[in-house]
């Protein structure tokens, strides 16, 4: 990857203004309840600009409960959820409070998400697919885009650029026109990271990105979403199982216990955490 291409990415793919080592996302002492039932208490950590922050815990720990809660799908009953963007040169920025925003609000804010069970069309190709994540950016009217003229062919144009962008990033070149349906499930997982960089995210959420994936699919994907953090400097949370590559790509993890935060830290300090050991591999018999 040239230089040139790097600051390319930079400059159209991540849409954040946040200084580096700054908070981005703070999650403030969340707690969901679904009747009686609590899937998330009292959890809170802080997000880095310009990190992958991980999320992990064993099944049922609450960890996808807390994405759709910062991306909106569901509103919890306690704590706050705060994202901070950028503002102009010499600003404070601002912050927006999301708990009770709806998804797509919170989409045009920046957060975009990819999903454990994949969410694409699998009629349309990988090309269609991925000019949907660009739908928040579009302005012009129905009836421009279905006459293609002017402005609206214009609009088009520039989104397509960053598609390819995206294409490019993502090495999906041989499979732009291909249906999306046709395609591996490892390349299905890569497009659907792809449609998600395509709203130009200050915030991304990959929840299980790497589920289902052999270990060679598993090794294209950690080098893909250093790519996308690297090159493109997005923020990432990441929930994944797979220990050996959290511990390897990720620069803070949170861990989750029964809907509870357990722990929080570097990955040294968590791996070595009696707590998250427990919750693994279970208290040791005496």
């Amino acid at each position: 990857m040239t230089t040139g291409l790097t600051r390319a990415y930079q400059h159209s793919l991540n849409s954040s203004t946040v200084p580096p080592g700054q908070p981005v996302l703070e999650v403030k002492d969340i707690g969901l309840r679904f009747g009686g039932v609590h899937a998330l208490q009292e959890v809170g950590f802080t997000v880095t600009q310009g990190h992958i922050h991980a999320v992990i815990g064993p099944n049922g720990a609450g960890k996808s409960s807390l994405l759709n809660c910062v991306s909106g799908l569901y509103h919890p009953q306690q704590g706050s959820i705060v994202l901070h963007t950028g503002g102009a040169t010499g600003s404070a920025g601002t912050t927006h409070e999301l708990t009770k925003l709806a998804p797509h609000r919170i989409a045009r804010l920046g957060v975009a998400r990819s999903f454990q069970n994949i969410e694409l069309f699998s009629h349309l190709t990988v090309l269609e697919n991925l000019m949907l994540g660009r739908h928040i950016h579009m302005s012009k009217s129905v009836a421009a885009a279905l006459l293609w003229f002017g402005p609206a062919r214009r609009q088009e144009i520039e989104h397509r650029a960053l598609v390819e962008e995206v294409i490019d990033l993502l090495s999906l070149q041989a499979h732009r026109h291909k249906p999306v349906g046709s395609l591996a499930y490892g390349i299905q997982k890569r497009v659907e990271l792809g449609r998600a960089l395509c709203l130009q995210p200050s915030l991304l959420l990959l929840d299980e990105p790497m589920a289902g994936m052999n270990s060679e699919e598993k090794e294209d994907m950690a080098r893909y979403i250093l790519d996308v953090h690297e090159l493109a400097g997005v923020t990432v949370v990441l929930i994944e199982h797979d220990m050996a590559v959290v511990m390897d790509i990720s620069n803070r993890v949170s861990v989750l216990d029964f809907g509870r935060l357990i722990a929080d830290g570097t990955p040294d300090e968590v791996k070595g955490d009696p707590r998250v050991v427990e919750a693994y591999l279970g208290a040791e018999e005496h």
